[in-house]
């Protein structure tokens, strides 16, 4: 493995909080306004807007202004904002699916 691939461990951090991994769930199935997330969350308007500037800013969600309302910011899943994350888990489970057949014969040797 070459190192945590850049933006990693702000991906991670803004994914550890449950209210931010409820926000992406919620955004799977199309862009919502920001009253909405809050709405479908459970959370008060400045707690969520404190979450989705976390998620804007590790990359995992974007937001944009409809053309008829420039107050309104609606937001959606950012296409390749997990990548830094898929390619560390990837890059992971190859190391250990390289090292786990080696513990086999170990196993296989040492005293029960």
């Amino acid at each position: 493995m070459n190192g945590a691939p850049h933006g990693l461990d702000e991906l991670l951090t803004a994914l550890a909080d449950p209210h931010r991994r409820r926000v992406v769930e919620v955004l799977r199935s199309g862009p919502r306004p920001a009253g909405e997330i809050a709405r479908e969350v459970g959370l008060a308007p400045p707690a969520m807007s404190r979450h989705l500037r976390t998620l804007r800013r590790s990359g995992v969600i974007e937001d944009a202004h409809p053309d008829f309302d420039a107050r309104l910011r609606v937001y959606s899943l950012r296409a390749g904002g997990m990548e830094a994350l898929k390619r560390w888990l990837e890059e992971t489970e190859a190391m250990w699916a390289g090292q786990l057949p080696a513990f086999g014969p170990r196993l296989e040797t040492e005293p029960q």
